[in-house]
């Protein structure tokens, strides 16, 4: 019985030394994803439990019946664009939402003169959001303000999130599209010009002639 006892200590030690090894030379798969997970979540901080996504297709009218680029009074909409490390926006009064190319989902299309700061990250970044605020000073505030002379964002206590593509956009919207670059910025050409109404417009106007962009909608979220 001694003999049996003896020998049920040394197998377990045995045991116990294989297990101690294999921990040694293979770290818990656990650890490792859960590593991943928190670097996920800091390149891409979707706040699902805010925004809810919703198929602009299955709900075609969401948008229309939003008045989305004529706003509310008017004050226009917030254009984003940059990434995880740098970003900047500006509200637009300009834009529309269609069909172009056969496309399934809608294309929206933008206008960004020429001089704006936000246009160097809609030339560098393949995506853009476009958004929809309730607070209309939040618009009125980067309309007349520029991001090279500051964090527009960090002024007005807005909260930066990210998409799963590591698109900017803001908490405190309440209707958010990401779209995909179709057609790069490409700017209005004044000889073709058939009114006098975008020639008086230029005409006064220190910002430059404006570049349109198209993209399509990859993601639609609101509150």
């Amino acid at each position: 019985m001694k003999a049996s006892y003896v020998l049920n200590i040394l197998l377990a030690a045995v045991l116990a030394y294989v297990c101690i090894r294999r921990a040694e030379n293979n770290p818990p798969q656990q650890m490792m994803d859960d590593s991943t997970a928190v670097a996920s979540s800091q390149v891409s901080p979707v706040a699902s439990d805010t925004f809810k996504k919703f198929d602009v297709m299955s709900e075609p009218d969401s948008l229309m019946n939003f008045s989305f680029f004529t706003g509310d009074g008017g004050h226009g909409l917030l254009l984003c664009a940059g990434d995880t490390a740098s970003s900047n926006a500006m509200t637009i009064g300009w834009g529309g939402i269609g069909t172009l190319w056969g496309m399934q989902r809608p294309v929206v299309t933008v206008y960004v003169a020429e001089r704006r700061y936000t246009k160097e990250f809609m030339d560098k970044y393949g995506y853009f959001t476009v958004m929809h605020f309730a607070d209309t000073k939040i618009l009125d505030y980067m309309g007349t303000h520029s991001g090279r002379d500051g964090d527009k964002a960090k002024e007005l206590g807005l909260h930066t999130l990210y998409t799963e593509n590591g698109t900017p956009y803001y908490a405190e919207a309440d209707l958010v599209l990401e779209c995909r670059k179709m057609y790069d910025g490409h700017q209005f050409d004044s000889t073709k010009f058939c009114q006098d109404a975008p020639k008086e417009f230029y005409a006064n106007s220190s910002a430059g002639i404006h570049y349109f962009y198209i993209g399509d909608v990859v993601n639609a979220m609101r509150k």
